[in-house]
């Protein structure tokens, strides 16, 4: 069972800054950048508890090929995205929201 996923607006954003600083550096590893979240967003969806806890209840799902991880916290239906963040940002970063 896949549990249905929400992504903040907050999320929203951080994705939307990473495709674009990409696509700024090659014509088109923005997208590929988002197909490769899309890729660990259906992982986490299938198996929520693969990923281990980093805060509190947050987890991070790692990005295959980019340096990013996914946080998210998750209940019986659904998994919340609340960020999507650098591996070398720091955790107040993540944590604050």
């Amino acid at each position: 069972m896949s549990h249905a996923i929400v992504i903040r607006p907050e999320a929203e954003a951080d994705l939307a800054e990473a495709r674009q600083w990409y696509n700024e550096r090659r014509a088109g590893l923005g997208e590929d950048f988002l197909l490769c979240v899309d890729e660990a967003l259906v992982k986490i969806a299938r198996s929520p508890e693969l990923y281990p806890v980093v805060h509190k209840d947050i987890r991070r799902g790692v990005i295959h090929r980019f340096p990013f991880g996914i946080f998210y916290r998750f209940d019986s239906e659904r998994v919340v995205v609340i960020g999507v963040f650098h591996g070398r940002r720091a955790p107040r970063n993540w944590q604050s929201r």
